[in-house]
């Protein structure tokens, strides 16, 4: 099989294609947060309604990777990513005509339906081409795409806004992505790729084949962390504006720039730290950027200035990037059907985003600066854990 650092490698030339458009379908979904104040004017409704437009988006589309990734290993990545991605562009180009908070709540909720099926797709792709030993690498620029699109997107919706409307940023991303999507239309051949072994054709088959990969000690422990790193990011990050803001006076383009640092560290190394979990394994990763994150979060409950502050939150992201793609790796790993596996493996993480932002709202009952200390205790208490737990996840083979 073709090493993947090479550039003529047409599997690399995929890879960058699916990274474009796992940026901007993530773009898009952080650049709504940000928005919400602004949207909430617009319509003349609460910024508490207005909210529901996040999990109207995320919960659905960590559901429905349930559906898409068992139909990819039927019936073709092809068919499950283009006809995903096709949806992504229609939704969120009709997202710029909602006339009314009711409107947008459902284009939303169904352009998270709809949009699903391309990145978990895409990293069961990567398992299809790519070697366990090499894989890391190539699960780095999925990721790496992912952090970057969290990145820009929770800073230039703030930004771009006065500018173009955000009518504009909503048709700006659908633009963008149809020429993805005609990039990506080359590579249909690629795309096709099939698991023809025992696939699941009933419900009661994929919930069986479910069951088996949550049964497997490997599985178990896995979807476990994935789950609690979800609910760990998602938490913190969701109320790290508040925090900005109410610490240091930010206000929206401020908080959008302190912001910015999560999601660099993946973007610019994300194959760099793949390429060394390949090579080193990642039973010492994984224990390693979970303390990173940890510490972050415990040192950004002192009062520090702000610039410090803001390298914390890259330091955070960094954790992130540490684990997640790392996980998504061995998850790639548990069984052909890798379809069906990482459907569960975004469903668990999405599951972590819906439920972190409220656990850490219930700690901050408690206040912000314990709110920090206790999900940077756990987080530091799962790098404990993990150093054992993933001991036997050497290279190359796991």
């Amino acid at each position: 099989m073709p090493n993947v650092r090479s550039q003529s490698d047409p599997r690399i030339r995929l890879l960058w294609v699916l990274s474009a458009a796992t940026f901007l379908i993530f773009f898009q979904a952080f650049m709504v947060a940000p928005l919400i104040p602004h949207l909430a004017s617009f319509f003349n409704v609460s910024v508490g309604t207005i909210g529901l437009i996040v999990p109207a988006y995320l919960l659905p589309y960590g559901a429905t990777t349930l559906v898409y990734g068992p139909l990819s290993d039927r019936l073709g990545r092809r068919t499950i990513i283009l006809a995903s991605f096709a949806g992504f562009i229609l939704f969120t180009g009709f997202t710029a005509l909602a006339d009314s908070a009711a409107a947008l709540f459902w284009l939303r909720l169904i352009t998270g339906l709809v949009a699903s099926g391309v990145v978990p797709i895409a990293l069961a792709l990567v398992g299809d081409h790519f070697d366990y030993k090499e894989r890391g690498r190539a699960l780095g620029w999925l990721f790496g795409a992912m952090a970057g699109g969290m990145a820009f997107g929770s800073t230039l919706g703030a930004v771009l806004e006065p500018f173009l409307t955000w009518q504009g940023l909503f048709l700006g991303v659908a633009v963008l992505s149809i020429l993805v999507f005609i990039t990506l239309i080359p590579f249909q051949t690629m795309l096709d790729q099939r698991v023809t072994v025992n696939v699941p054709s009933t419900l009661r088959q994929v919930g069986m084949g479910l069951l088996m990969l949550l049964k497997s000690k490997r599985g178990a422990r896995t979807y476990t962390y994935v789950l609690f790193n979800g609910i760990f990011h998602s938490g913190v990050f969701t109320w790290l504006g508040y925090y900005f803001a109410k610490r240091y006076g930010l206000g929206d383009v401020g908080v959008g720039l302190a912001l910015l640092g999560y999601g660099i560290p993946g973007f610019l190394f994300g194959p760099v730290i793949g390429r060394l979990a390949d090579r080193m394994g990642r039973s010492h990763f994984i224990p390693i950027g979970f303390v990173i994150a940890g510490l972050s979060t415990a040192v950004l409950s002192l009062h520090l200035p702000v610039i410090v502050a803001a390298l914390l939150v890259t330091t955070l992201s960094l954790g992130y990037d540490m684990t997640q793609p790392l996980l998504a790796g061995i998850v790639t790993d548990l069984t052909s059907k890798r379809g069906l596996a990482m459907g569960l493996n975004v469903f668990c993480l999405f599951l972590g985003f819906g439920v972190g932002s409220l656990v850490f709202s219930g700690a901050l009952l408690l206040g912000f600066r314990m709110a920090l200390l206790i999900f940077g205790f756990f987080a530091i208490l799962a790098s404990v854990l993990a150093i054992q737990l993933f001991r036997l996840e050497k290279q190359p083979n796991g």
